[in-house]
């Protein structure tokens, strides 16, 4: 709970993951937690902690990450907007500011998360979108991988596709939906569920180009699953293509789930 007469806000963020460390704060400072605080206490010429909605791994993105804060003064919400975004640096924005009620988490109070994976498939690999997109050389077959992706959907434990550092309490998470379209040499899949664990999109991409190569049949999905293991599971995929869309809340909230920053996407 924030301080007595202290105002809680929520944030959304934005950022490109390529140059830190991930979300979380770290002793070399090189994190997006880290570069967005300094530029919040800068602002508000007072410390300022945050907590966010998910955090993400070394050279992940962030379209609308939330986070939550108490401020230490008051501002108004553009204001911490507009002054925070003057000490940040070119890779990160904040893009909007609320007031939310005290009692308001950016992660606890979540009802869900999405995550967009852009991949290209190409013969050779990227080079403008270096960092922006995943790469295949294999020809896909989307038709298989959707079937493939059907055996996920639902609650299930999902162990076979969490990291051995997970922290999470338990390996069940409810998958709401997989949607996976291809958009010229570019392919994008977005992931809804109630939470995910540590690594679990990137080893569900691994997976699905598995099955998607033709390499493995749809239902072979159905196996690594049961087995509740991460040896039965393809490797980790790169995080290049990673973008944590972002949280969402009960509606009467009213927070923002669109940014300006997932309009370039495709």
């Amino acid at each position: 709970m924030p301080e007595p007469g202290a105002r809680r806000l929520a944030l959304g963020v934005s950022y490109r993951g390529t140059a830190y460390h991930g979300w979380q704060s770290q002793p070399d400072g090189k994190t997006v937690q880290d570069r967005l605080e300094r530029a919040l206490s800068k602002f508000a010429a007072a410390p300022v902690g945050t907590l966010c909605a998910g955090r993400t791994d070394a050279g992940v993105h962030g379209l609308n990450q939330v986070v939550h804060l108490d401020a230490p003064v008051d501002r108004d919400p553009f204001s911490w907007v507009r002054g925070t975004n003057r000490y940040l640096d070119a890779d990160i924005a904040l893009q909007w500011c609320q007031s939310v009620p005290p009692g308001f988490h950016a992660r606890n109070s979540a009802r869900g998360r999405r995550y967009r994976y852009l991949l290209r498939e190409s013969p050779v690999r990227p080079a403008l979108e270096t960092g922006l997109v995943g790469w295949t050389f294999r020809p896909l077959d989307g038709d298989a991988m959707r079937a493939a992706a059907a055996h996920l959907i639902g609650e299930h434990d999902f162990t076979s596709f969490r990291a051995a550092a997970c922290q999470a309490l338990s390996p069940v998470k409810t998958l709401r939906s997989i949607q996976i379209r291809q958009r010229g040499a570019v392919w994008a899949f977005d992931f809804d569920a109630s939470a995910f664990l540590h690594h679990m999109v990137r080893n569900l991409m691994g997976c699905l180009l598995v099955v998607g190569s033709g390499r493995e049949p749809p239902g072979w999905m159905a196996e690594v699953l049961a087995a509740c293991s991460r040896d039965a599971a393809a490797p980790t995929f790169a995080p290049d293509g990673l973008y944590f869309v972002g949280p969402y809340y009960d509606a009467v909230l009213g927070l923002p789930e669109h940014t300006a920053a997932m309009d370039w996407l495709p």
